[in-house]
């Protein structure tokens, strides 16, 4: 276990991060994009209150809370993940797949100039939802989806490369968004949804994956050395507990109709 446990220090490539972006959600939040699931009946109060509850524990951990302007005509505003990237303290305005979405971001630029961080812009023909954007210590992965494509892995690594950082597209499949299906633990290592992605495709890049069986236990949220994952996700949480790392889970079950995760909410700088 202390092997394990070693593995488990948070690692180098991950910054501090003091304060995240939210945004509160609509009320038209029921209409927000589907792609890949059935659309269902949702819970609206529950949803806000859902929310509330993955806000109130991002300051449980410490994090101030920057909220990005209202945006009551976006149904998928509440994403704010999907507008902005951060890599190390760089940020990098997205232009969204869906054409429904590209008004949202100049709300998020708006909040990155008020923090006064570095930041760049994707632009056309590249199209590209932060949440297929997967920065690790020594890529950004570009999920090639219904919502990216290819243009937008030539731009990130045109503004990667000075970050020591290359960007690759990688396949996605079956699910939404990259991650979706992949995401980084504390220790650089991977957590994955074999079948939506290419498991071996990473580990032939060198990484270490772990395979879930969770459809959704591949997104994960990292606020330091602490793994947030869904309720629903509770093998996936049993087996990053055992490689050493504190788990909370969060009730996101409302929103997870309109195919949210707990990377989407929220934007760590």
């Amino acid at each position: 276990m202390s092997e394990i446990r070693a593995k488990a220090e948070p690692g180098a490539f991950l910054m501090q991060r003091t304060q995240a972006i939210i945004r509160q959600p609509s009320m038209r939040i029921a209409e927000g994009e589907v792609t890949h699931i059935d659309r269902v009946p949702m819970d609206v109060a529950r949803g806000f209150e859902q929310h509330r509850s993955y806000v109130e524990l991002l300051q449980r951990h410490g994090l101030g809370i920057v909220e990005a302007p209202a945006a009551p005509e976006h149904p998928d505003g509440l994403f704010v993940e999907d507008a902005l990237v951060m890599i190390d303290a760089v940020a990098i305005i997205t232009r969204p797949g869906a054409l429904s979405r590209r008004g949202e971001t100049a709300s998020i630029r708006a909040v990155v100039e008020s923090l006064g961080l570095r930041d760049f812009s994707i632009a056309s023909p590249a199209t590209v939802d932060g949440g297929d954007v997967l920065v690790t210590d020594r890529h950004v992965f570009v999920g090639q989806t219904t919502r990216s494509n290819a243009a937008a892995v030539q731009q990130f690594d045109r503004i990667c490369r000075p970050l020591k950082r290359h960007a690759l597209g990688a396949k996605v499949q079956g699910c939404l968004h990259l991650k979706s299906a992949v995401t980084a633990l504390p220790d650089g290592s991977l957590i994955a949804v074999d079948g939506w992605v290419d498991v071996e495709w990473f580990r032939d890049l060198g990484y270490r994956v772990h395979v879930t069986a969770d459809t959704s236990g591949g997104d994960v949220l990292c606020i330091g050395s602490t793994v947030v994952l869904p309720a629903d996700a509770q093998r996936a949480a049993a087996q990053i507990s055992d490689l050493g790392f504190p788990v909370e889970t969060l009730d996101v079950s409302e929103l997870q109709k309109i195919e949210a995760g707990v990377t989407c909410l929220s934007v760590l700088v």
